[in-house]
């Protein structure tokens, strides 16, 4: 074994600690084949099989859907509003669960305030076992949107149920957990399970319609790419005296790594799957730095600047901000022999040419993305289209993953490595109380093998 070699083993033993105060313990839907040699296969945009989503405008006449909610916060209630928006009279919302009472209650007041819709009392749920009860509870859908570290397990418990699942983005913050939910999309495909994973651009008219120009060699080959997500601040719950150390960081879950995977992978990892639904194939390396400059709370960093490299040799610059008073803006540009293209989820996207002549142009369409990935999933479940998103978007968050643990460490880091680590954040169980993670937590230091 050369020293390089042990040195990676150790780096990533070690990297296991990374994000959390302590540690417990890939196909896809568009694909290129091919190796650094075959530039044809891979610039092959007939090769690749990407499976659509149905688009339509109105859901087909079916069996009313019942949907059960996990994970009651800003998210969660929107989703429950997305999804009745999506099917109108033939859906139904009947069950919900959370940890916090508080916010089953606030979910419950603006189903029936914003759709007119009534959960059953006896169907709210409260707890860390909340999840499994609304499973069991007479729904057909799971929509799972608790903090992305809960995912993987509720994910594999709603499959093994027989449950179609709308589940967000990130769907794990950890390697451990990229593998449970890439074992469970198997068995999703093998039961016929439907699944939408909230990675709403796949699902977004203009995107679409971009992708499918750069399929006709609107701008060539795609030589590279650069993805943005820079924008403001997001939030933080103060500490309230009555609460727990648990409580205090599920309330704060956006700026605990454990928790959210930090915003690479909680927030940016749209950008990034838009890069690997675009150029048919995810990175196989990623060298990045990030720092912590003025976030409040949690153990996270505020920026990354990763490079990803794919293994044709072709670059994906990667870039995240979350500080308030700089520049800022979410979009992705891809970079071809004959033009480039810019796509944003809101505003216009554009083709351009070599010369900046615009080609192409797409405004957004009268359907919002989130409320057509849900039309999508009903069309879907109606139908009995094969349409499960989980694996590919694994492979996504997995790429994020990447990027964090290279900013965190300084060390160039591969697909491989991290696909394999060990690295599971968090306590291996759940309870409302003290855990003594935030005494030892700290805010990672490149170059290191630990946080120090």
């Amino acid at each position: 074994m050369s020293k390089n070699q042990f040195s990676r083993r150790k780096f990533l033993g070690s990297a296991a600690a990374i994000g959390a105060a302590s540690t417990m313990g890939v196909g896809s839907l568009s694909s290129c084949s091919g190796g650094k040699s075959n530039e044809t296969a891979v610039f092959d945009w007939k090769s690749r099989e990407y499976n659509f989503p149905p688009m339509l405008d109105t859901v087909p006449a079916g069996k009313v859907l019942k949907a059960g909610i996990i994970g009651c916060g800003g998210r969660g209630s929107g989703a429950a509003v997305n999804f009745l928006e999506a099917g109108g009279d033939t859906v139904q919302v009947t069950a919900l669960a959370d940890v916090f009472k508080d916010r089953v209650d606030s979910a419950r007041e603006k189903i029936k305030t914003e759709k007119n819709v009534e959960v059953p009392e006896e169907n709210c749920f409260v707890g860390f076992d909340a999840f499994q009860k609304v499973i069991e509870s007479d729904v057909d859908i799971v929509v799972l949107a608790t903090p992305p570290k809960f995912r993987p397990e509720h994910f594999e418990a709603a499959v093994k149920a027989r449950k179609h699942v709308f589940m967000e983005k990130p769907v794990a913050v950890d390697p451990v957990g990229i593998r449970q939910v890439i074992a469970a999309a198997k068995m999703a495909d093998a039961a016929g399970i439907k699944v939408v994973t909230g990675t709403q651009r796949r699902h977004q008219h203009k995107y679409i319609n971009i992708y499918n120009e750069l399929a006709n060699n609107a701008i060539g080959h795609i030589i590279g790419a650069n993805v943005y997500w820079n924008g403001g601040k997001l939030w933080h719950r103060d500490n309230n005296p009555k609460w727990s150390e648990m409580e205090w960081m599920i309330r704060d879950w956006v700026n605990w790594t454990w928790l959210s995977g930090d915003h690479i992978v909680e927030q940016h990892v749209h950008n990034i799957d838009v890069a690997a639904w675009f150029m048919g194939a995810h990175p196989e390396k990623a060298l990045g730095f990030g720092s912590r400059q003025r976030r409040i709370t949690g153990d996270q960093y505020d920026n990354f600047s990763v490079d990803y490299v794919m293994d044709d040799g072709r670059h994906i610059h990667s870039m995240c901000r979350q500080i308030n008073g700089c520049t800022t803006g979410v979009y992705e540009v891809f970079n071809g022999t004959k033009g480039a293209s810019f796509t944003s989820q809101g505003g216009t996207s554009t083709i351009k040419d070599s010369a900046g002549t615009e080609l192409f142009s797409f405004e957004d369409h009268e359907t919002s993305p989130y409320v057509q990935e849900h039309k999508d999933l009903i069309t879907c479940i109606r139908q009995d289209i094969p349409f499960n998103e989980a694996e590919e978007t694994a492979n996504s968050v997995l790429t994020a993953i990447m990027g964090r643990i290279s900013a965190y460490t300084g060390k160039e880091v591969t697909r491989e490595e991290i696909m394999n680590s060990d690295m599971k954040l968090g306590p291996d169980t759940y309870v409302m109380g003290d855990i003594g993670f935030m005494k030892n937590a700290k805010v990672p230091v490149p170059g290191t093998l630990e946080r120090k």
